[in-house]
């Protein structure tokens, strides 16, 4: 039996990598003589450059960069050796990972340590700038990012805005000459997010609640980003509002389209042809994926959703490990089914993912 084991990372408890790895584990131990294939994947957020960086040949570089509350971290970033492409995970910089629960704050929370990130890996002169985005704490438009680029975002009265995406409430004026390190170099924005970025599908609406926003701050920050996107399309001549994937990473990825004219694709597929997906998934009999949350967004294309869709059309059979999911069935299995305390399994989610992998590989 060959098995492809490919899950994303399971959000606060495990990175892909050691999902894939506890998985392998579990079934391992029922079946030793089993064939397994992992393939840790990301969408664009938290692992992204680690899936990239294990599938090509690829330099590491880090840089000192701002979090999204702006205390000072290091941000890693990578460079494809064979292409002259840098690739930024924006994580590394405005991620949930640097945050505790407690401090979530996303009227205030800041993209410009992804601007940082940004600006160290166009001191390398890239052709092609991936920019992975997910896994935000953020909800400021990208607005941080600009700024850390050279834009000046000002009220009615001529004054900068402070950090963060309720002050965009207020905005009046952006002023912004592209850095000359952009000259000549495309830029890609990686998502698989489809949200535009206002709305009751938009970034602050769909997401704002994970990053510990209150219904009513919901509204205010969909306000505010309303604003935004009216006041770039005045002073940029960008109306990205509605564009699908704008949504991404709080509007990120609607910043980096209205200021550096990237472009949205799918991570999913950049991951995909960069590991050689297809064809590793066709040498399978059978397929194990997986993610912290598995539930209607899962399905709408990201990790978890689009390897089932690949599954069904190569004829495979495909089961996913959750740690919660909204349906259970023989094919989506959860680690809340083995502990039903949220907090055990997000501290416990190793040993747990090994057993139910395990628990599973027994009936097989």
């Amino acid at each position: 039996m060959r098995i492809l084991v490919a899950p994303q990372e399971f959000k606060g408890s495990l990175a892909a990598e050691d999902a894939a790895d506890a998985i392998a584990a579990g079934l391992l131990r029922v079946h030793p003589g089993w064939q397994i294939d992992r393939l840790p994947l990301s969408d664009g957020g938290p692992g992204f450059i680690d899936a990239l960086r294990r599938a090509v040949p690829a330099d590491s570089h880090a840089a000192a960069v701002h979090d999204a509350l702006g205390r000072r971290v290091l941000g890693r970033f990578i460079t494809l050796r064979d292409s002259r492409t840098a690739v930024v995970e924006a994580a590394q910089a405005n991620g949930l990972m640097h945050l505790q629960d407690s401090e979530l704050d996303p009227l205030r929370a800041d993209t410009a340590g992804v601007g940082e990130l940004i600006a160290a890996a166009l001191a390398l002169h890239p052709r092609r700038l991936i920019v992975g985005v997910g896994g935000s704490a953020t909800n400021d438009g990208g607005a941080g990012m600009a700024r850390a680029l050279g834009a000046l975002l000002s009220d009615g009265a001529g004054r900068a805005l402070p950090p963060g995406g309720a002050a965009l409430a207020d905005l009046a004026r952006i002023d912004w000459r592209p850095p000359a390190s952009l000259s000549g170099v495309e830029i890609v924005v990686a998502t698989d997010v489809t949200n535009p970025l206002t709305g009751p599908d938009g970034a602050s609406v769909t997401y704002g609640p994970q990053k510990g926003a209150s219904p009513a701050q919901v509204d205010q920050l969909d306000a505010a980003l309303t604003r935004y996107a009216m006041v770039l399309k005045r002073s940029l001549g960008r109306d990205v509002d509605r564009v699908p994937g704008a949504g991404a990473a709080g509007g990120l990825a609607a910043g980096l389209v209205a200021f550096l004219g990237a472009r949205i694709e799918s991570g999913f597929d950049i991951i995909a042809e960069a590991t050689n997906l297809p064809a590793r998934l066709a040498a399978a009999d059978l397929v194990i994926t997986g993610e912290g949350s598995f539930d209607s967004q899962s399905r709408r294309g990201k990790v978890t959703g689009r390897v089932l869709e690949l599954a069904r059309t190569n004829g495979k059979p495909c089961v996913v490990f959750a740690g919660r999911a909204d349906t259970a069935s023989a094919s989506v299995l959860t680690l809340a089914a083995l502990e039903p305390d949220a907090g055990t399994v997000m501290r416990d989610a190793a040993a747990l993912l090994e057993t139910l992998a395990a628990t599973w590989a027994q009936s097989r």
